[in-house]
């Protein structure tokens, strides 16, 4: 039996490490093509084809004719994901936006609930 040295392992890893990088970037463009509403779903059809009968071509043309826009559809997924983790954690807290605040202490002071004095003091309040 033939031993398998460091060299051995080294080159492995090499080859695993290479392969995991051709899988991640294989599913950074499907979620791409997917991702995009501009594209049609013809467009979206021959793009997954491309990428599944001809993989390397496919991914070497897709990055070249669509790379540059894929990190400006990324950055509108992750900022659309954020605004809703932030809606959502506000709707779950119960706390209102800045503005809403302002809006109901208006209502309360041109509905003769608080005092103009109490209103001021309720707004510097809520915008610091």
């Amino acid at each position: 039996m033939q031993d398998f040295g460091l060299w051995d392992v080294i080159v492995s890893t090499f080859w695993f490490m290479l392969l995991l990088a051709w899988i991640w970037l294989i599913i950074s463009i499907l979620s791409d093509i997917f991702r995009d509403h501009e594209l049609s779903g013809w467009g979206k059809a021959w793009w997954t084809l491309l990428l599944i009968f001809l993989p390397w071509l496919g991914a070497l043309i897709y990055l070249i004719a669509r790379g540059g826009s894929m990190h400006e559809r990324s950055a509108q997924a992750a900022q659309a994901n954020e605004e809703r983790m932030r809606a959502y954690v506000q709707e779950a807290a119960g706390t209102k936006s800045i503005a809403d605040q302002l809006r109901e202490l208006e209502e309360l002071r041109d509905g003769g609930v608080i005092t103009g004095a109490e209103y001021e003091q309720a707004r510097v309040k809520v915008l610091s």
